[in-house]
Formats: C-alpha cells, structure tokens, sequence
C-alpha cells in the first residue's frame, strides 16, 4: 500500500497555530463551497475535494488527532515505514497459514473510514474528544481463521487451549500512538500491535466439518469506544486412519475369516468410544454392511448420536495343509454336485 502524506493544513487554508474555532470555520466554508449538491456541472471532482475537506476536519477539528498529526511531521515516514512493514507481516501470516494451533493472522469484518490510506494508518481508530463533532461508537471487526481437530477430538469435544496472533491496542501508549509528545516506537504511531494470545476453547461434541465456534468479545477492538467484535474457528477435521465419517454416521472396514461369514460368530469392533462385541449372522457376505445403532458422532444439541456402519472384509486363510486342502476340494466338489 503506497501511503502518502496528507496537509491537512493546507486542505483548509489555515496555519498551523489556527485556533480550533478558525479551523472550524474553515471547514464550514469549504464545505459549502465544495459539496456536489452545490457543483452540478462537476460533481466528480466536488465529490473528491468535499471529501478531502471532511478528512482534513475529521484530523484537524479533533484535539487528539490534531496533536498526533502534528507531531507525526517530518518524522511520518519512518512511522508509515514501521506501521507497514507491521502491515506486510500479518499479511505474510495470514498468507502462509500456521500449522495447527500456530500463530496465524485473520480476516476482519471491519469496514475502511473511506478517507486516504494515510488516514486508515493514522487515525481510523480514534473517536473524537467532548467538545467536538462525535464519531459514532462503531463495533471490532471479526476475525476468523481454522482450528485443526482430529475426528476423536470432534467425538469427545471438550476445552483445548490454541495459541493465535491477533492485533489489539498498543500497551505502550494505550492505542493513541503517541509517547510523550512522540511517535510510539513500539507501534509506530499506529496505535496497534500484533502479539501472540492464547484461549481455551470449549470444542462442541459432533463438531461437523466446516462448522463456526464463536468467542464472543475477542475480536478487532472497536473505534471510538465500540465493542470488540467476535472470533470465529471454523473447524477443519483431519481424516482418520480408521474411520470414514458421513454426517454424523461413522463407516469402518473390518477384516474377518471367511468362517465367521459363512458360520457366523462374535468379532471385537473399534469404536470412538472403545471396542464392543458384534454377532456376524451366519452366511453373511463380504463387503456386506453391518449397523451398530448409536455408535457414531454425537448429534448437535445431545439428540442422541448417528451410528457405525461396519464394513465386512472376508479374508482367505494362507498356508494350507494338505489336508486343509483337500477338505476344500471336498467343499467345492458338494457345491457342484459331485460325489
């Protein structure tokens, strides 16, 4: 983002040690002058200049603001340098994204002011003072990004503390971007940081694919006094060695012997939530599917859960005897009639 210096000053036509009620007068002068309601033969160009003069006040006709610009200066430069290269880094983060439970960066909801990129670096994040034309309170950005489960996570749900990086106030000056009638060093005059924070978060039971976590109040900090907005984790669910999951259904293949398909039997089947014993009816066939109610993913708002559908693999017995073999040959001589 190519950020140029804005002369405010110069915008309105004053000196730099106008007194507050000549800047204000100034403004109101321009603005009259300048809005497009007055210029209908060049709305274009009165649109860009009113809204150059409205930036220009919002900086100038707020104390606040006004002492930050002024001792911004010559020295904005260096502080554009450091709030970008700031700026570039969360990029970079949000680019590259972290493995699970690292630092990563996220998208926010938060709107531009609609001024100059040189107002969005400096000022978009401060209200304006008693006394003067007030900006309305307006509610943080959210933020959003993945949090990494494996399906026994999502199965037995519960707290898992995550590591993020998120941008908030600077702690140095308090989020104004001044220190003692100086630019902040350690935000740049920006008045935010970017520093690693940890919560714990409360995983649903039966978290589906994709589904949103809500921390309420942990979002982007809010402007001129708002609330902070949200963050959401949307959940991305590894696969799993074992299990294949379909809604709230869970799909398993079994390996069994061909006795136990043909005679039936008793076989011990992994579930999420430990082995159980599952009866094969005799002459069942391979690949054939068998249910076990209630043994899948909990369902949303403890309705109950889906269930494990078990896939039946025959397996063909290696290293035959010889006399192993010949009872085969007598099996496969019964089933085409012969004597």
């Amino acid at each position: 983002m190519a950020v140029h210096y804005k002369d405010y000053y110069e915008v309105l036509g004053v000196p730099k040690n106008a007194a507050q009620k000549d800047i204000k007068s100034a403004y109101r002068k321009l603005a009259r002058k300048w809005h497009p309601d007055a210029n209908p033969n060049n709305q274009r160009a009165a649109e860009e200049k009113f809204k150059e003069i409205q930036e220009a006040y919002e900086v100038l006709g707020d104390s606040e603001k006004r002492k930050k610009y002024d001792v911004l200066g010559s020295d904005w430069q260096r502080a554009a340098q450091q709030a970008e290269q700031q700026r570039r880094y969360r990029n970079a983060q949000s680019a590259q994204g972290a493995g699970p439970f690292g630092f990563e960066q996220f998208s926010t909801s938060g709107e531009p002011s609609g001024f100059s990129d040189f107002f969005d670096l400096f000022f978009s994040g401060m209200g304006r003072q008693q006394g003067t034309r007030r900006t309305s309170a307006r509610r943080g950005g959210d933020y959003e990004t993945t949090i990494q489960l494996t399906l026994r996570d999502a199965f037995e749900g519960g707290t898992k503390p995550i590591s993020l990086q998120i941008e908030e106030p600077c702690p140095t000056c308090g989020g104004t971007g001044l220190l003692q009638q100086n630019i902040c060093p350690t935000c740049g005059g920006t008045g935010s940081i970017v520093t690693n924070k940890r919560f714990d978060v409360t995983i649903p039971r039966g978290v589906r694919q994709g589904q949103r976590i809500r921390l309420a109040g942990q979002g982007a900090a809010g402007a001129a006094g708002g609330p902070h907005g949200d963050l959401y984790l949307v959940a991305d669910i590894a696969e799993d060695d074992q299990f294949t999951r379909k809604n709230d259904d869970l799909y398993i293949d079994l390996p069994v012997s061909i006795y136990d398909l043909v005679l039936g039997g008793e076989v011990r089947v992994p579930t999420l939530s430990g082995d159980v014993t599952m009866t094969i009816p005799p002459q069942t066939q391979s690949n054939q599917l068998l249910r076990l109610g209630g043994k899948g993913m909990p369902k949303p708002r403890g309705q109950g859960a889906g269930d494990e559908y078990v896939r039946l693999l025959g397996t063909l017995p290696t290293k035959l005897s010889d006399q192993e073999r010949d009872l085969f040959r007598q099996l496969a001589a019964l089933r085409d009639g012969k004597p």
